[in-house]
Formats: structure tokens, sequence, C-alpha cells
């Protein structure tokens, strides 16, 4: 399936940096809830079910990639207002986006 390129431009990535993670035992999946700092876009919260392949230390401070403009998911309790973004490896393993440069946060990703 092929898109237009209009199309791709109304996806939002922007930059990120992890600045809280905590556990996410209500999830199917093992995940936790990340708390993001987008710069002049603000905090935000995304459920990551990244937790067999990634240590809380790991990820605090790391700077990510994340699709800002999707409408926030409910996962059980929790709100998710951000996609967080990662390449599926054949193996099932999630390895997380991130720029080689951290940059200014909530740069968009063009």
């Amino acid at each position: 399936m092929t898109i237009a390129f209009e199309d791709f431009l109304k996806i939002e990535m922007r930059v990120g940096k992890v600045i809280d993670v905590q556990d996410f035992s209500q999830a199917r999946n093992p995940s936790y809830k990340l708390t993001i700092d987008f710069g002049p876009l603000g905090v935000k919260r995304s459920s990551a079910a990244i937790q067999p392949w990634y240590r809380k230390e790991d990820l605090l401070g790391r700077a990510i990639v994340a699709v800002t403009n999707f409408g926030p998911k409910r996962i059980g309790p929790f709100e998710s207002e951000v996609l967080c973004l990662g390449a599926v490896q054949s193996d099932g393993r999630v390895v997380m986006l991130r720029p080689d440069e951290e940059g200014e946060l909530g740069a968009r990703i063009a």
C-alpha cells in the first residue's frame, strides 16, 4: 500500500526526552509508563511495551522519537498521549528509535 506524500506530512514525529519511567503492571504486555519532555510542546505520557528489552535506568534521560498528533489512547487505567516509535526485529524485540544527536526537544522529524 502506498500513501500520498501529503498524508505523510500530516504525521508529526518529534524528538522527546524521557524524564520518568514507571512499571505498568496493568498492561497486557510487559510495559512501562513513560513521561516524556517535548520542550515547547510540553510533557506527554506514553505506554511502551518494551520492558523485556530495556531497563528503567537505560530509558531515563534517553532521547526518543514519537508521534505526537494521534489522539489519546486509553490502556487500562492509563491514558497514552503519544506513540513512541521502535523498529520491530524479526525475533519480536523492539529497538526504540532515537536521533543520532539529541538536538532540540520538540524538533519535528522530516
